[in-house]
């Protein structure tokens, strides 16, 4: 935004350049041009004094006029940008599963569940135009926080949320019934699609609880037009489960770890999303930077001019100065004429 003046009007140009030509002309002549009312009596005698406030006056009148004549305005330019937000709906799997300690940070063992939290809380962060709201899963599907732009406040519900708060299992139909129920919004309907929204699910096992089934979440989700971004966490095959033996001491044991991750897929391609795996948290946090960049917020630039009138700057006091100039110019008496 840089203001600046503008004139509309070219012809203030050559009328200052035409002010010395007139000078010139008027002294080649040896008369009086008539320039403005009582200017020929600037040059004639009179009782008092010759006086050079009178021309003086009505010049700087007269250039004050021209300019404007000339239209001046002051133009700021000023840009308009509408953001374009997206409705997101987070489901995370809270099943016992997510205490497997098959990722590490730092060279610790560190469990699925602590891998993820830093990765969402990171993608929340980067989305501060969306509305986002958050589908916690075991054995069944709870809404922990509905649509919402209030971030920090979103953070502070993430930061309680601890495994073992739901029944175990793993009810992922149920989850993503739920995070479309909570998208349903009969104004965003376009043709009976859901417009501008879409889900991250984020699981590590089986559908194995829950009313819904894989076929009828998917199924659902395609029919409103909703995009499915699933995530598997951790790694398939034999990984380390931590549990307290009878001494209170923290050991592990070897236990088979199963994605279904065919599954997964097929949900994400039904519904126009993007399957991603995560055995680590470098591509676990590449997942949730990828589904960023897919669904990248839009935004609508405006251009639009403001512009204020200063044309009465130049012309009141040009009329004064020419009033003035008249006045002055009057002659305080005057000589008989001869018989």
């Amino acid at each position: 935004m840089n203001p600046h003046v503008a004139f509309r009007d070219p012809v203030w140009l050559w009328l200052l350049l035409a002010l010395p030509a007139a000078w010139w002309w008027r002294r080649q002549r040896g008369v009086t041009v008539l320039l403005v009312p009582f200017a020929a009596a600037w040059h004639r005698p009179s009782i008092v004094r010759k006086s050079w406030w009178p021309p003086a006056a009505a010049i700087t009148g007269l250039v004050l006029f021209t300019f404007a004549l000339a239209r001046p305005q002051r133009v700021e330019e000023r840009w308009e940008t509408r953001t374009r937000g997206y409705d997101i709906m987070l489901a995370i799997d809270l099943s016992s599963s997510m205490l497997t300690e098959d990722y590490k940070r730092r060279g610790e063992r560190i469990n699925r569940f602590e891998a993820v939290k830093p990765v969402i809380q990171a993608f929340i962060e980067r989305r501060p135009k969306d509305r986002i709201g958050v589908v916690l899963f075991a054995g069944r599907a709870y809404t922990l926080a509905p649509l919402t732009f209030d971030h920090d406040w979103l953070a502070r519900q993430l930061e309680r949320v601890r495994i073992g708060l739901i029944e175990d299992g793993t009810s992922i139909g149920d989850a993503v019934v739920v995070a479309l129920q909570r998208l349903a919004q009969p104004e965003r309907l376009v043709n009976g699609k859901r417009m501008g929204a879409f889900v991250i699910l984020l699981t590590d096992g089986v559908n194995n609880a829950g009313l819904f089934d894989l076929k009828e979440a998917r199924t659902l989700a395609a029919e409103r037009g909703v995009p499915l971004f699933s995530i598997s966490a951790g790694r398939t095959g034999i990984v380390p489960v931590p549990y307290t033996d009878e001494t209170g001491k923290k050991q592990y044991r070897q236990q088979r770890s199963e994605i279904d991750e065919d599954a997964l897929w097929l949900m994400a391609l039904a519904t126009g999303g993007k399957f991603f795996r995560g055995p680590d948290a470098s591509t676990l946090a590449r997942a949730f930077n990828a589904i960023n960049e897919t669904q990248k917020i839009e935004f609508q630039t405006r251009r639009y001019l403001l512009t204020a009138e200063l044309f009465y700057w130049f012309a009141v006091p040009g009329g004064t100065l020419l009033a003035l100039a008249a006045v002055l110019a009057r002659p305080v008496g005057r000589q008989p004429f001869p018989a």
